[in-house]
């Protein structure tokens, strides 16, 4: 029998799949306010991703502060790659830096959604 870590887990999620959230709460009912801002971009801007709720799995919770070494959930991954928090999310939107990533990694995404972000937010 073999156990699979937190950070196993993790891993396998963030090898699998493009866009993953680690948040409090799912995407479909965020349970915290930052958590609710990042999948609240991602919906709008019409990205796949992946979420995990921190909340039901406290193994996951604190594997993925240690797996990324970042202290705070929401955190967003991109093909692989830690991106960040609500913060970092929130600014790479408004700058045009998120758009870029998507671009970058071949994540689809809705241009005029994320245009749209920006304008409301001008």
């Amino acid at each position: 029998m073999t156990t699979t870590t937190a950070e196993d887990q993790i891993r396998d999620t963030v090898a699998k799949n493009d866009v993953v959230l680690f948040m409090k709460g799912t995407k479909a009912m965020p349970q915290c306010g930052f958590s609710s801002r990042v999948a609240g971009v991602l919906n709008f801007m019409g990205v796949e991703y992946a979420d995990v709720n921190v909340l039901a799995d406290a193994d996951i919770r604190q594997g993925i502060k240690d797996f990324s070494d970042w202290p705070t959930i929401p955190q967003l991954y991109v093909k692989g790659e830690f991106v960040g928090g609500c913060d970092i999310v929130t600014e790479m939107t408004l700058s045009g830096e998120l758009d870029q990533l998507f671009e970058a990694k071949g994540v689809t995404y809705d241009k005029a959604a994320a245009d749209k972000i920006r304008e409301a937010n001008a």
